[in-house]
């Protein structure tokens, strides 16, 4: 028996990721091919980039708890968000939130302390990484943080909104982000934060110039664990 994952999903190809990993790792926990159960409801991304684009993130936030409602209802027990960027909306969704909410950037910040890591590169979009999001959560850690410069959020945000998560993957994207994270080394990074759910389609430890901190998977691996270990937790 486990607690039902509730996913508020906000682009495509992150909210499949995250669905895949709590589907296909549920196995490690539960037992060949079983898995929690899971209900997904996403709003159209493009409602989602309006809002960003004209600054509304309590409209943003509006979006967030409309699915939430709407998750609460098809039962699930607590929600997850595999988009980084609209986090920010989270404090304005929480108080008014029918379900508790794990927060991405904590299970990040988190897994980054138990790997010993120091000082992180954040990647994402260009919304996020402007943002004390990451900053906030990793300080809060005694961790330190490097953001990418003008040009790099630029051109990141550009393939993350116009390539990944259109399910487009070029060598060219790749190469970008091998440069960014290479620089952030040479700043005395020990780790990278992949910190828009659609980056490790394209990223991860064997190609990148540091470890990194897949969002997207830890923080459905923290769903899996949360909704095993509160099911079983005694009275």
């Amino acid at each position: 028996m486990s607690l039902h994952i509730g996913i508020v999903g906000c682009s495509a190809e992150g909210a499949a990721l995250c669905y895949r990993t709590v589907c296909v790792e549920g196995a490690q926990l539960l037992g060949p091919h079983a898995h929690p159960e899971v209900s997904m409801h996403t709003h159209s991304l493009a409602e989602y980039v309006e809002c960003i684009d004209r600054g509304d993130w309590r409209g943003v936030g509006e979006l967030m708890l409309s699915s939430a409602n709407k998750l609460a209802r098809s039962g699930a027990d607590f929600l997850i968000c595999p988009d980084n960027t609209i986090h920010q909306a989270l404090p304005s969704v929480e108080p008014r939130s029918p379900l508790p909410w794990l927060h991405i950037a904590e299970v990040v910040a988190e897994r980054a302390v138990e790997r010993g890591f120091r000082r992180i590169g954040l990647t994402g979009t260009r919304w996020l990484v402007e943002s004390e999001l990451y900053p906030e959560k990793l300080a809060a850690r005694g961790l330190e943080y490097v953001r990418p410069n003008t040009a790099e959020r630029e051109e990141i945000n550009r393939i993350i909104m116009e390539e990944l998560v259109c399910g487009v993957f070029k060598p060219e994207a790749v190469a970008c982000f091998q440069r960014v994270i290479e620089r952030m080394k040479g700043e005395g990074c020990d780790a990278v934060v992949l910190g828009c759910t659609e980056i490790p389609l394209i990223m991860n430890d064997s190609n990148s110039p540091l470890p990194t901190l897949d969002s997207t998977r830890l923080l459905a691996r923290a769903a899996l664990r949360r909704a095993v270990r509160e099911a079983t937790a005694p009275a």
